[in-house]
């Protein structure tokens, strides 16, 4: 079979979910079905009613119809289609299949929808229960085909003893990682660098699993004041989970600056040496500054405090960042190193690109076979522990 891959080995570190409008609910225990709020209730991602269920009676064509199939089968990559609408979208077989034709060893997957309708489940019982379903519903979704990675969501902020049991009750459900919140809203709560919450980073540490960070989750950490907005232009939406604006694609990767700075500065990682973390869109770009950024604070405060070794010695350690199609991905390896970047097609989100491959391939001209092998499956590989 000719795959999009083609040659290529390769780890794919996000791709998403469309969820339907029932998927929460079709997977909650009795016990929370109730707390469970509607995908449609929350507003930070607006729910499209009409596209969706376009992509459910498509989904029931393409298994009633070869030939239906054979056209969304070729035009898989196509990311004008709504993204209910393209192949794998939201159906578990289905995506195994899509998984055959895009020819990735494996993936992460992620959720969209509902992950924004896990944080509007606000209050404390209402959003571990959502959470929960969260976690299993992704599981379940993966639970047949092995190279699917499911990755949950951790709502940190409930604190360290409520957050540890329900990343236990997600490891138990069958959840490969989760993602966590990059920033903690409340200025009275304690930061997620606090001491109180290793048991959190113990518990991704002894499962051989990355941290997993994504610009959707960031706390509701907000770098761009709205203020900017009041510009007198017409604001500009790129769709998706994208942030708004130019100045919000600007600062996409604020929140996880911050957060891995956090993390390294307060020895989370000393504390915890098997720790690995996955920041996934939020670009790669203002990596190599923020590197050099660590290590000029650091011998600043040299006198003051003790550094075993360069911030962003401990950072080429412990962390990857996947890169979005079209940044200088060869310029920025030419500036960390081959080790922290990894492949990402963000399918289906319409950021991703209707080729992700070519795009990157083009910023990387003198990148040599090696350096290739370490982006597109080698540094997955060492981040999930020769899995």
């Amino acid at each position: 079979m000719k795959t999009y891959a083609q040659h290529r080995r390769i780890i794919d570190a996000d791709s998403h979910l469309m969820e339907l409008d029932d998927f929460l609910h079709n997977a909650a225990r009795p016990e929370h079905l109730g707390f469970v709020p509607s995908m449609h209730d929350q507003k930070s991602l607006p729910v499209h009613k009409e596209g969706l269920e376009k992509g459910r009676a498509l989904l029931a064509r393409r298994q009633q119809e070869p030939e239906t199939m054979a056209k969304f089968e070729a035009s898989m990559m196509d990311n004008t289609k709504s993204g209910w609408s393209r192949i794998g979208a939201f159906d578990p077989q289905e995506r195994s299949h899509t998984l055959d034709l895009l020819g990735f060893e494996q993936q992460m997957v992620l959720p969209t929808y509902t992950l924004h309708q896990t944080l509007h489940a606000a209050t404390d019982e209402a959003l571990a229960a959502t959470a929960m379903t969260l976690n299993k519903a992704m599981a379940d979704f993966c639970a047949h085909d092995s190279r699917l990675k499911s990755i949950g969501y951790l709502p940190m902020n409930l604190g360290p003893k409520v957050a540890k049991q329900i990343l236990d009750q997600g490891f138990a459900d069958g959840c490969y990682t989760f993602l966590v919140p990059t920033n903690e809203p409340s200025a009275e709560q304690r930061s997620y660098t606090h001491a109180d919450f290793d048991p959190i980073w113990a518990g991704f540490a002894e499962q051989g699993v990355p941290v997993a960070l994504h610009t959707a989750a960031n706390g509701d950490y907000n770098a761009v004041s709205p203020s900017f907005r009041n510009n007198g232009r017409t604001p500009i939406a790129l769709g998706g989970d994208a942030p708004f604006g130019e100045l919000g694609l600007l600062n996409i990767g604020a929140s996880a600056q911050l957060f891995l700075s956090a993390m390294i500065f307060d020895e989370v990682f000393a504390r915890h040496p098997n720790l690995q973390v996955l920041s996934m869109e939020h670009g790669a770009s203002w990596v190599p500054g923020w590197l050099q950024q660590m290590d000029f604070t650091a011998n600043t405060f040299k006198y003051f405090r003790k550094f075993v070794e360069k911030p962003s010695e401990t950072a080429k350690r412990h962390l990857k960042f996947s890169p979005f199609s079209g940044e200088p991905v060869g310029w920025i390896i030419d500036s960390i190193g081959p080790d922290m970047l990894v492949f990402a097609s963000d399918y289906p989100h319409p950021e991703g690109t209707a080729d992700p491959i070519k795009r990157f391939e083009r910023s990387m001209p003198n990148c040599d076979q090696e350096v290739m092998d370490k982006f597109y499956y080698g540094n997955m590989l060492e981040l999930m522990g020769g899995a």
